[in-house]
């Protein structure tokens, strides 16, 4: 299973990170989408589950959660904005992967057995930080993760 991992688009969905996200089976929104348009326009890419950031405000924000659990492939992830917001610990409630954003920042690292990923900032470019998406394969419950750094 083919995974693609954006955050922090803020209203913006680059046309590389289209190419990057092209032929996952699944795509994960970590926050600060900017507005319904993107979540529609990556849904004809693949089917979408996104989480309310800190700049998704009004009536359609407050339809988004504030984090969400999904399985994928048999592996269980959790997906919110702001990891300083994570409020149990993964490992002992089983999850393999949590997702985030909020920072722009690129990063990949486990402890504990979970593996800790924030594809970045996918959106209009902010702190002099790589633009970058994430993706995910899962295999036989095997997690293989890559940040993919955009022009």
């Amino acid at each position: 299973m083919k995974i693609g991992v954006i955050s922090d688009t803020h209203g913006l969905v680059r046309p590389d990170a289209f190419a990057a996200l092209e032929g996952v089976e699944r795509i994960l929104h970590a926050g600060d989408v900017g507005g319904p348009e993107i979540l529609e326009v990556l849904s004809r890419i693949a089917p979408v589950t996104a989480v309310r950031g800190n700049v998704d405000r009004g009536r359609w924000g407050a339809g988004l959660p504030k984090a969400e659990v999904v399985e994928i492939a048999g592996v269980s992830i959790y997906i919110l904005h702001d990891l300083a917001q994570l409020d149990l610990k993964p490992e002992a409630s089983g999850f393999r992967i949590v997702v985030y954003g909020h920072s722009h920042r690129p990063k990949m690292e486990e402890k504990n057995g979970v593996l800790y990923f924030n594809p970045g900032s996918a959106g209009p470019r902010r702190f002099r930080l790589p633009l970058s998406v994430g993706r995910l394969e899962i295999r036989a419950g095997r997690v293989v993760a890559e940040l993919v750094q955009l022009e």
